[in-house]
């Protein structure tokens, strides 16, 4: 893999890590209780156009960067999302309607974790708004 680009920044890939991926919509039906549209990060559902991840902030702290094949063309993605079944190795994927998210359904990916490559520390995870590639 090469460099890619993730909020006008280069990144490179440090690590993958194989993951039980699942899917959710920013409704009563996947975030009973919670369907604000606010993530755990604060950020709105409709950050990075509908295109995040909720993740075990020990396996993948919030603000890491990752791909999954299948999701949002590959593209670099951010973790703003945690969730209370979201445990280990276990990441879930957020599409904008349930129909889309029933549509993925379950599967077990190898997923890239991405690391800034332009040798600056990480941005403050709370800044995260846009990827680009």
């Amino acid at each position: 893999m090469s460099v890619r680009w993730f909020n006008g920044r280069p990144v490179r890939p440090a690590r993958t890590i194989s993951m039980l991926v699942t899917a959710y919509s920013p409704d009563e039906k996947s975030c009973a209780g919670s369907a604000d549209g606010i993530t755990a990060s604060l950020h709105n559902v409709e950050t990075n156009a509908h295109k995040m991840v909720a993740a075990d902030s020990r396996i993948l702290p919030l603000g890491s960067m990752i791909t999954i094949p299948g999701y949002d063309s590959g593209q670099v993605v951010p973790v703003l999302d945690r969730g209370g079944k979201i445990k280990g190795n276990r990441l879930d994927v957020l599409f904008p309607t349930d129909a889309e998210a029933l549509k993925w359904g379950v599967r077990r990916i190898n997923v890239t974790v991405w690391e800034y490559a332009d040798g600056q520390k990480a941005e403050n995870w709370r800044a995260i708004r846009d990827s680009k590639n």
